[in-house]
């Protein structure tokens, strides 16, 4: 196989990667501008802010059970593709909402896009995974950390323009990645569904619920923590911005580290659930969990508030593709049904939690609300070892390693990998680094047309003013330190070339 060869699956995994980096881009920062822009251009009250966003939860709520059942039926690259359309849509007539009522319905296909796109994504994620013979652990990892990417593209390109193009413009761009996130999932061959698939899975459906009810006791476990994790989010900006008095800019320097963390990570945490395996991985992650609610309720500066937070993210980044890769396992052949299920159980979670926690800080204050977030997750640490049991998992099955059908498909792929010998492997890292490096170029140029970019000032000026700084310089020096990283690491393959040997067959 020649450097630029990649199979088909290949090409479609890294365009479903694309499509959540383009699509969670606007999506991540929607939420922090809906309510400004539904306060502030329409004039709603908080009441109708509260509203607006519930609605978009709920129906995003109601729809994610059938988006499971279509991406069972069709495929999943279609229905997120449909999501990501109604994105589109939803962006667009938040840019030419010129009333409440113009609003929800945007919030409307927003919520059901949102459903139908990340349904869809999770659903095909787990089925190739399982066709691999791995776990999904690591494949999930890589989708999360793409949304992270996302994310941080998102925030950066809204700082950079809310001031100078108005939400309009934001709004405008949103729809756009998001039809770029739809083509990029058109492209390709529509899959076929394997018409022996259902007979291959018989035996795994003890029939239609069965693989439901095991992953019951995972999903309240998923929903109950995600509940308290969104509450204490909530009210940890709350406190940092009217208890410590922190300017936007500031509560953003204190969440830096930990999103750096939750952007990197992902992505190769699977190593370590590798060796641990599921129970032992989450245990640890919901623990850690519980001493970072405990911690805030004794720590008030912005540093170590910092470094919980740092710690809160990691464990998140080990968490969240554990549940999916399970979820997917366990799925009994229905991956959609199952992921439809899961990510309404965590949605829930999320749109209830803050209300809870919100009423119980204002009844006992912030130290109880620490200690109910802190009690839930050690609770999550306690019951997840039962919960992992119920869904009839092997508990290390990572690439295939612990059964021989699994072994058997994984081999076509190791062979493929070990094919890419040094020298080609060393080219892909040179391609891949220039790919980086334009992009890093780019944003370095914008960044400084908007007098916003560290290493310029450090070359001119021997550092930055104290009336410059703000978090796109702070953004630009993390892209910094990155690019440095990835220039090293992509090059020591054309000083050393070298390639990963797979791992010999048992």
């Amino acid at each position: 196989m020649s450097a630029g060869t990649r199979t088909p699956e290949d090409r479609a995994g890294r365009r479903v990667l694309s499509a959540a980096l383009f699509a969670s881009a606007p999506a991540e920062v929607l939420d922090f501008l809906l309510p400004l822009w539904a306060g502030s251009v329409l004039g709603a009250g908080a009441s109708a802010v509260g509203a607006l966003i519930a609605f978009e939860a709920v129906l995003s709520l109601i729809v994610r059970p059938l988006a499971g059942e279509l991406a069972d039926r069709f495929d999943q690259r279609r229905v997120a593709a449909a999501g990501a359309g109604l994105y589109a849509l939803s962006f667009a007539g938040y840019a030419l909402a010129g009333s409440l009522v113009g609003a929800f319905v945007a919030a409307g296909l927003g919520g059901a896009g949102g459903a139908l796109f990340w349904v869809g994504l999770r659903a095909w994620t787990g089925q190739r995974s399982q066709g691999g013979g791995g776990d999904g652990t690591a494949a999930y990892g890589r989708l999360l950390s793409a949304e992270g990417q996302g994310a941080f593209v998102g925030y950066l390109v809204a700082f950079s323009l809310l001031e100078r193009g108005g939400y309009p413009l934001l709004f405008w761009l949103g729809s756009a990645a998001c039809a770029v996130a739809a083509a990029s999932l058109l492209r390709g061959p529509r899959r076929e569904r394997d018409a022996g698939a259902p007979r291959a899975v018989a035996g795994l459906r003890e029939g239609r619920g069965a693989a439901e009810r095991r992953l019951l006791p995972l999903m309240a476990v998923s929903a109950v923590t995600a509940a308290a994790e969104a509450g204490l989010w909530m009210l940890l900006l709350l406190r940092l911005q009217s208890h410590l008095e922190l300017s936007p800019d500031e509560i953003a320097l204190v969440f830096a580290p930990g999103f750096v963390v939750f952007v990197l990570l992902p992505a190769h945490a699977h190593r370590l659930t590798g060796r641990l395996g599921r129970t032992p991985a989450m245990v640890a992650s919901f623990a850690a969990s519980a001493l970072f609610a405990a911690g805030l309720s004794v720590v008030s500066t912005p540093p170590a508030v910092a470094v919980l937070w740092t710690v809160a993210a990691a464990c998140f980044a080990v968490q969240v593709p554990v549940e999916q890769a399970a979820v997917a396992a366990a799925s009994g052949g229905r991956t959609g049904r199952a992921m439809g299920l899961y990510e309404s159980a965590r949605l829930a979670g999320v749109v209830i939690g803050p209300l809870v926690m919100g009423v119980l800080y204002e009844e006992a204050g912030w130290a109880a609300a620490c200690g109910a977030a802190a009690v839930t997750s050690a609770v999550g640490a306690l019951v997840v070892p039962y919960a992992v049991r119920a869904l009839g998992l092997p508990e290390r099955r990572t690439d295939g390693e612990e059964d021989t059908g699994g072994r058997e498909a994984a081999r076509p792929r190791a062979v493929a990998e070990s094919a890419l010998g040094p020298k080609a492997r060393a080219r892909k890292e040179r391609r891949d680094w220039y790919v980086h490096t334009a992009v890093f170029a780019l944003g370095q140029a914008v960044l400084w047309v908007l007098d916003s970019s560290w290493l310029v000032w450090q070359i001119t000026d021997g550092g930055v003013p104290d009336d410059q700084r703000g978090p796109l310089v702070w953004a630009g020096r993390i892209w910094l330190t990155i690019w440095v990283i990835d220039t090293v690491w992509s090059w020591s393959y054309t000083l050393r070339p070298r390639e990963k040997k797979p791992k010999p067959s048992a």
